[in-house]
């Protein structure tokens, strides 16, 4: 079979038009190499592909050419069948009240030809929410500073933060992606790559919260932690050197001396998170044994295997198994508690998680799901008119072929995990569930390829864990968006991520509020983007300049913008151009939702992140310019009130 036969079998969209208007086709050695990475891809023969249900009256299935009735039909999900029929028509009425979930479905003709397809039963919706608008407060959870945490904001500052969202009126605080990173490279801090999308950053646990821990364990731990606190940058390694010491004394005292209570919380969070938190465990004990990636440790430990996996647990290593273990019980109880308080101070989300578009190809999920997730091929973006070569983001997603074999569970997993704590989750790049640029492993991002991803089975599972987790989902839309993507996104109930510095018409005009959609999250900018201080001082085009980066604009366009603005502002009778103006703007559109940056209400000039920058700008570890306890006398209250008064908690009080 030729490459491009093989192709269209895969999903693989080898010649396309970029947003600069170029045909872009992918040399026939780096298609190959994409074709190589994935795995095969059922064509069936009886539908078109997996069947999604959405449990309302009386769904039906179209069957595919192929499928000439009469076909016998089972659904079964944990062993069980759930379901039976024959049908005589083109088309499958499947029964009312089909539980949710995800199953397989056989598929028998009259010749005895069976097949097995996925099947997602989903809700109709997505959960929408039970408000009208509100507000949150967005922040960087490791730039925020206090006079107790050792030099990175931690999860008792998460909870100051609901304290003080609560009294600036707002519905939630919004976080970066608190992902598990690699805790033995403390450098590689983006929360965007993550070891895990499955598990949680131990760099946040509060050391000093954990019951068994007291001072005398780390006697230095006061001092050090006094000095970490200094100075505007996160120091990563001093900081986790003296986290990870903190948190092994504190596994060691649970250990010596646990209450039966505490031992039994332990060991029901554990059975709760079986399997995939005792093999997550077991990985990590393994990538601190071997060095390198794990494609190249011995070959008995490159494949998940659970009996191996038991032994572990079970031999010389116990207890590192059960320090993992313990550490994400500690962050996930820490977590936890915030999200509670949020709910008992009546917050109508909560709390708002990033779920980043990826992972790093050496860590557990990719070990975990080798199928599903694709080491070699890199996530990314084709030429525009920002990035002319092209964007490699270093990251493996998941594909269309592994996900179907496994009926999406690794998916829904990796939705779950960030959902039992959240009101609501963002999903970085919402795009890739329709298609996916990926790049192979050595070539330029310019020579990669779309990748068709099963768009309708994924919005169903989707639908289904935000109506199981009772979390609203926002997906981040930017960019070059399909035809008729935001359509069916919208349909599953998945709102729209709304960016006012990018809603602007081809003659530089911001949109009015009457452009903004109510099923949406609406903000300013993004951590990508310049702080509307760094905006308005034009700081972000000098700093880019002096990266030798291109800033996109010059001092010209700046200023025209900056116009542009006072005229939408004006329009609305809004005759100032702070950023209460601004916000006052925002908190009029439709849009359910509006992110409020901290660092815009501080004043901030530099943006947590530049992208196309690694080391010359200090992305990621930038702190907040006051302690937190000092943020609410440096906030002007009664303007940030006024401004969201028609979407605030305080009720315009």
């Amino acid at each position: 079979m030729d490459l491009l036969a093989q192709a269209q079998i895969k999903g693989v969209q080898s010649e396309f038009v970029d947003a600069l208007g170029k045909l872009r086709v992918t040399d026939p050695v780096a298609l190959k190499s994409i074709l190589d990475a994935l795995p095969e891809k059922r064509v069936y023969r009886f539908v078109s592909g997996p069947v999604v249900v959405r449990a309302l009256g009386h769904p039906r299935t179209e069957l595919a050419a192929t499928g000439a009735p009469p076909l016998q039909w089972k659904i079964a999900g944990n062993g069980n069948v759930i379901a039976q029929g024959e049908t005589r028509e083109p088309v499958i009425a499947w029964p009312a009240g089909l539980p949710l979930g995800y199953h397989r479905l056989t598929l028998t003709d009259a010749e005895g030809v069976t097949e097995e397809v996925p099947m997602i039963v989903a809700p109709e919706r997505a959960f929408g929410g039970d408000f009208d608008r509100g507000w949150l407060l967005a922040v960087q959870l490791y730039g925020v500073r206090s006079e107790r945490n050792w030099g990175i904001g931690d999860f008792t500052d998460l909870a100051d933060l609901v304290r003080l969202a609560k009294q600036l009126g707002a519905d939630g605080v919004g976080l970066n992606p608190l992902h598990v990173l690699f805790d033995d490279h403390p450098a590689d801090c983006s929360p965007y790559s993550p070891n895990s999308r499955l598990f949680l950053n131990p760099l946040y646990i509060d050391v000093e919260a954990i019951p068994e821990f007291s001072a005398d364990l780390v006697p230095d731990a006061a001092a050090t932690a006094a000095r970490l606190r200094e100075g505007d940058r996160v120091p990563y390694a001093d900081m986790a050197a003296l986290k990870w010491l903190a948190l092994r004394a504190a596994f060691n005292s649970f250990v010596r001396s646990a209450s039966g209570v505490r031992r039994n919380q332990f060991d029901a969070f554990r059975a709760d998170r079986a399997p995939l938190l005792s093999r997550f465990a077991c990985f990590e004990v393994l990538r601190h044994r071997f060095t390198g990636p794990w494609w190249e440790w011995p070959p008995e430990w490159r494949q998940p295997d659970e009996t191996k996996c038991a032994r572990l647990r079970n031999g010389p290593d116990k207890r590192e198994v059960e320090f993992v273990e313990f550490v994400q019980w500690t962050a996930d109880s820490q977590l936890h508690a915030a999200k509670e308080l949020a709910g008992q101070l009546g917050m109508r989300v909560g709390l708002y998680l990033d779920v980043a578009v990826g992972v790093q190809s050496n860590g557990f999920d990719a070990w975990n799901e080798q199928t599903a997730i694709s080491r070699h091929l890199a996530v990314g973006a084709p030429p525009d008119v920002l990035n002319t070569v092209g964007q490699d983001w270093g990251l493996a997603g998941f594909n269309a072929g592994g996900l179907e074999a496994q009926s999406f569970v690794p998916f829904a997993d990796m939705l779950a995990a960030s959902m039992r704590h959240a009101g609501a989750i963002r999903i970085d790049h919402v795009l890739g569930l329709k298609r996916l640029y990926l790049v192979p492993r050595g070539f330029k991002p310019d020579n990669g390829a779309y990748v068709q991803m099963p768009f309708e089975a994924l919005l169903g599972a989707v639908a289904r864990e935000s109506a199981a987790h009772k979390c609203i989902v926002i997906g981040e839309d930017l960019g070059t968006v399909p035809e008729g993507f935001r359509e069916t996104m919208q349909d599953f109930g998945i709102w729209s991520y709304l960016v006012m510095m990018f809603e602007r018409d081809d003659a530089g005009h911001f949109r009015n509020i009457d452009y903004y959609r109510p099923n949406a999250l609406v903000t300013l900018n993004t951590h990508d983007l310049c702080t509307y201080a760094g905006w308005r001082s034009f700081s972000d085009l000098k700093m880019k300049l002096s990266l030798g980066l291109d800033p996109g604009e010059d001092d010209k366009a700046r200023w025209h913008a900056l116009g542009m603005l006072d005229e939408i502002l004006r329009q609305n009778g809004i005759n100032a151009n702070d950023l209460y103006s601004v916000l006052a703007f925002l908190s009029r559109t439709p849009s359910r939702l509006l992110a409020v940056s901290l660092e815009d209400l501080l004043g901030v000039i530099d943006q947590p992140n530049i992208p196309g920058t690694i080391d010359e700008h200090p992305n990621w570890r930038q702190r907040l310019p006051v302690t937190l306890d000092k943020i609410a006398s440096k906030v002007d209250l009664t303007a940030l009130r006024a401004a969201t008064r028609e979407r605030s908690l305080l009720g315009g009080s």
